[in-house]
């Protein structure tokens, strides 16, 4: 069993309507008997959806039997009001000016947090190496789980603690390995980290950085059947997985990236997101990743004076502290059939969900849920990236979009949303409302037959 990712041109709908409906029919088509798992529009034209797909290959039949599909959805019957809850999201790979290097965009996500009840967010935000700043009222879910809880059919029900497995290589070089388990001790000490056990995979899985067509950082992992094993066996010990594996890329890759000053896509993290994407859809739980050096010699590397936004992870050495941290109270995933609505008393769902914060241009599963559900959207321009989709162009509700230039512009909009008043009343000039006459056909051929 191994994941990929491979480019896939859809063909554009009629006013871009019924876009779940037909990337699923599409992707399926395309799919040559391997499971979907991820989606991004890199760009949109006139005639096509320029599309790059996750998939699993070469998965048993049985656990393809159980999973249910990428694309299913459940409409929303209601918005519920008793908290103001907002999702922000930076996806990962796509050269995000805010949130595209080591946990950058954490600063956003506390200043909209303070905008909000309750904040969901995904390891790509907040993930800053051996550093992680969770706001008090954040939730630290996988992306991939973000995406099935926006199209209605998962809830997240916040915990207490959770049990976090850890699985990691098992290196030649004992440094790394060392750095890993050191980490997980001091987790232990410090957060109160409940830990089962570490695993060592040998031979450990196999995980790739790669580049897509459209200059995305993408990856592909093979030699996955150790690790299901390992998972499979401990199932009953765990609520969460947190994985260190080496991600392998080009040598001079590491120091090209520090010398880029933030300009380089992050090649980590495309193969670290398709890869949890995998797990957490195979086993329903929480899952993070952190890289591993691949050599002291890497390990050695002076990269200077780096890009602020770099600088948490020129100052790491194992980059996993953020993700022990992060799982230790990620909301557990609960399934949601319609005959269960409503979900478990504490269970949010997606008629929880108040506003979805994206940078502009961003076409995924999570956009695409919010324009089905009704769910307002605010697209920053200011954290620019590499896709090309113009937003305005989906069939938006009136006053469901919202595109601003900045994250400070996007607080003002979530708070007005938040007070229920309309972002445009708080701003001059304010147009005169709108006034049309109108014409009562019916009353007015009574009064003409009355005249007869």
């Amino acid at each position: 069993m191994y994941v990929h990712e491979r480019a896939i041109d859809i063909p554009v709908t009629r006013d871009h309507r019924n876009l779940l409906a037909h990337f699923n029919s599409c992707i399926s088509r395309a799919s040559h008997g391997e499971f979907p798992i991820r989606l991004a529009v890199s760009s949109t034209d006139d005639a096509v959806y320029h599309c790059e797909a996750g998939f699993i290959a070469d998965l048993d039949t049985g656990r393809r039997q159980s999973l249910p599909s990428i694309f299913r959805f459940r409409r929303r019957a209601v918005e519920r009001t008793s908290a103001f809850t907002t999702v922000f999201l930076v996806p990962t790979g796509v050269g995000s000016t805010i949130g595209g290097h080591a946990g950058d965009a954490t600063p956003a996500a506390a200043l909209l947090a303070s905008v909000s009840d309750k904040l969901i967010t995904h390891p790509n935000v907040v993930n800053a190496s051996d550093i992680i700043d969770l706001p008090s009222n954040s939730l630290y879910v996988e992306g991939s789980v973000i995406s099935r809880f926006l199209l209605g059919t998962i809830g997240l029900q916040p915990v207490r603690e959770n049990r976090v497995l850890v699985v990691m290589d098992s290196q030649s070089e004992s440094q790394a390995e060392h750095a890993a388990i050191n980490s997980v001790n001091a987790a232990r000490s410090i957060y109160g980290l409940t830990v089962p056990r570490i695993v060592l995979l040998d031979p450990p899985v196999l995980v790739y950085a790669e580049w897509a067509g459209s200059g995305r950082s993408s990856g592909r992992v093979e030699r996955m059947e150790g690790l299901l094993q390992a998972l499979d066996e401990s199932r009953a010990e765990y609520d969460a997985v947190a994985l260190a594996t080496v991600v392998g890329v080009p040598k001079e890759y590491h120091m090209a990236y520090f010398q880029s000053h933030g300009e380089m896509v992050n090649p980590w993290g495309g193969a670290e997101a398709i890869f949890t994407h995998a797990l957490s859809t195979l086993y329903n739980v929480p899952t993070a990743h952190s890289p591993m050096l691949e050599s002291k010699e890497i390990a050695g590397m002076d990269p200077g004076i780096v890009d602020p936004r770099m600088a948490a992870e020129a100052i790491s050495e194992a980059f996993f502290m953020c993700v022990l941290k992060g799982l230790q109270r990620s909301p557990r995933v609960v399934d949601i059939e319609e005959t269960l609505l409503p979900p478990q008393p504490g269970v949010i769902t997606a008629e929880d969900v108040s506003l979805l914060v994206i940078p502009d241009k961003v076409l995924g599963l999570p956009t695409l849920a919010a324009l089905e559900q009704g769910i307002p959207v605010i697209a920053v321009r200011e954290n620019t990236n590499i896709l090309g989709n113009d937003l305005r162009a989906l069939p938006w509700a009136d006053g469901q979009l919202h595109i601003v230039d900045n994250y400070w512009e996007a607080a003002g909009i979530a708070a007005a949303l938040r007070a229920g008043i309309d972002p445009a009343s708080v701003r001059r000039p304010i147009e005169l409302a709108q006034t049309e006459i109108h014409a009562n056909l019916m009353a007015a051929g009574k009064m003409a037959d009355h005249a007869v």
